[in-house]
């Protein structure tokens, strides 16, 4: 049985296991942490950061999940797709809860995910942004890695992405923006 009408409340942590965590717990979040994102494939939710939790309570586990946004239109797809591989991997009672507090940050992105949106062709978001919308932090164009690039429009494929232009290669590209 997969749930996700309720949200949890705070946690004081970010992305783990909970303390002492079971070998059924680390087995699932071993098999889910791979569920790709559904907008940027080439991320998985643990790319993200957005896997917060996988607990094991008396044999009843549970994934907590922090959406990107309160809105994000891609969570659906990702708790039905966190069920989906849970189930596929014999894990039959799995509830599946958003925590929306504390809010997700792209701090929270693994240095691999960065990797991977740089690889894909999406500039990651800079750190020194993270806080401070209109801090004009330059965006290395992923193509080339030039930062002579200018914002086009703050809205790009996904809510999450701004699309820029780069004045070294010409080439139009996205870039994940900070939160």
């Amino acid at each position: 049985m997969v749930t996700g009408s309720g949200f949890a409340g705070p946690r004081e942590t970010t992305s783990s296991i909970s303390p002492g965590p079971s070998a059924r717990a680390q087995q699932l979040r071993d098999v889910i942490a791979a569920v790709p994102d559904p907008e940027i494939p080439v991320l998985t939710i643990d790319d993200l950061g957005i896997l917060r939790d996988v607990a094991d309570d008396d044999g009843r586990l549970t994934v907590t999940l922090t959406p990107t946004y309160s809105g994000c239109p891609a969570i659906d797809p990702i708790r039905d797709a966190v069920a989906q591989h849970a189930a596929g991997a014999g894990f039959g009672d799995v509830e599946v809860v958003m925590q929306l507090a504390p809010a997700w940050t792209t701090a929270w992105m693994s240095d691999d995910g960065r990797r991977k949106l740089r690889d894909y062709g999406i500039a990651p978001p800079s750190d020194r942004a993270i806080g401070c919308p209109l801090a004009q932090v330059p965006v290395a164009c992923p193509r080339c890695g030039s930062e002579r690039t200018r914002l086009v429009t703050r809205f790009g494929a996904t809510p999450c992405q701004a699309q820029y232009a780069c004045g070294d290669c010409l080439e139009p590209f996205d870039h994940f923006k900070a939160h």
